[in-house]
C-alpha cells in the first residue's frame, strides 16, 4: 500500500504571529515540532502582500528544516527572483489576489500561458522543480505538461466546499457559502462530480508524465475521499492541522494526519 507525503503548510503559525506583530508563535518552533511528528515536508507560501511569511522566515526555514520545502509562490517576477535566490527544494506556481482570504482556484495556466511560461523555466534554470496549482481537469493537466511542469497539485478546494456544505455545520454559521446552499441531494451529486473529476484529471496527469499532488481544504473529515485515489502521491494541508493544534497541540494534529494517509 502507498503511502501519501504530508506537507504541513505553516503558514497559520505565522498568520497568529503577524495578528499581533511579534515573534509569538515562533514559526521556527512550528518547524521543528513539524519535522520531529512526521511531516515529509513544509510547505510555505511567501506572498506578495506578506501578509504571514515574511523573507526573512523563507531563508531560516530553508536553513534549518530537515525535510524539503515546497515554496508556493505567485508568477510575479520581484517574486521570481527571490525564489530563484532561495533555492526551494520545489516551488509551486500559484494564484494571487491581494483581497483574497485564500487562494480561491487553481492558476490560470492558459490566459496567463505565456507569463506561467517564463516562470517555469525561469526557475528550472536555476534547478528548481516546479508544480502547478490547478483546478482538476484533463485539459489542465495536458497544458501544466506542455509549460513543462515536472508536477501538478490538484485544487480541492470545491470538493471540500461541496462536502462542508454537505457533511458540517457551515450552512448554519455565518460563513456558509450562498451559492452551495442547495438540497442535500443536490449537494451529493455535485460533490460525487467533483471527486470524479479529480479521479480523472489524476488518472491523466500520471498517464502523461506529471507527478501528482493535491490541496486546499482538505481536513480530518474529508481527506479519506483524496487518499483513495491511487495517483495522488502527496497533499499540502495547512489550516485543519493549525486549527486542530490549538486543542490537541501541533505535534499531535500532524501524527493524526499521517495516520489518516497511511
Amino acid at each position: 500500500m502507498k503511502q501519501i507525503k504530508l506537507g504541513v503548510n505553516i503558514d497559520h503559525v505565522a498568520v497568529l504571529r503577524e495578528a499581533r506583530q511579534v515573534n509569538d508563535p515562533d514559526i521556527l518552533q512550528a518547524l521543528y515540532v513539524a519535522c520531529a511528528s512526521g511531516a515529509d515536508q513544509i510547505t510555505i507560501h511567501l506572498r506578495e502582500d506578506r501578509r504571514h511569511i515574511q523573507d526573512m522566515d523563507v531563508i531560516n526555514i530553508m536553513m534549518f528544516s530537515k525535510v524539503p520545502i515546497n515554496l508556493e509562490c505567485s508568477i510575479n517576477r520581484n517574486i521570481l527572483d527571490i525564489v530563484n535566490e532561495i533555492k526551494p527544494h520545489r516551488a509551486t506556481l500559484v494564484p494571487e489576489k491581494r483581497k483574497e482570504v485564500t487562494t480561491e482556484g487553481g492558476l490560470d495556466i492558459f490566459t496567463f500561458e505565456s507569463e506561467v511560461k517564463h516562470a517555469v523555466e525561469t526557475l528550472q534554470k536555476n534547478s528548481i522543480p516546479v508544480s502547478l496549482f490547478v483546478d482538476p481537469s484533463v485539459e489542465a493537466m495536458e497544458q501544466s505538461k506542455k509549460l513543462g511542469a515536472q508536477m501538478v497539485e490538484l485544487h480541492t478546494g470545491e470538493f471540500a466546499n461541496l462536502f462542508a456544505m454537505l457533511n458540517s455545520s457551515l450552512p448554519y454559521s455565518n460563513h456558509s457559502i450562498k451559492e452551495l446552499e442547495l438540497s442535500r441531494e443536490e449537494l451529493q451529486t455535485q460533490l460525487i462530480k467533483s471527486i470524479e473529476k479529480i479521479n480523472i484529471s489524476a488518472k491523466h496527469a500520471k498517464k502523461i508524465g506529471l507527478e501528482v499532488a493535491a490541496g486546499h481544504g482538505l481536513n480530518y473529515h474529508n481527506v479519506y475521499e483524496i487518499v483513495n485515489i491511487p495517483e495522488i502521491t502527496e497533499l499540502n494541508i495547512g489550516q485543519s492541522i493549525i486549527a486542530r493544534s490549538v486543542f490537541t497541540g501541533l505535534e499531535t494534529a500532524i501524527k493524526e494526519m499521517k495516520e489518516l494517509l497511511a
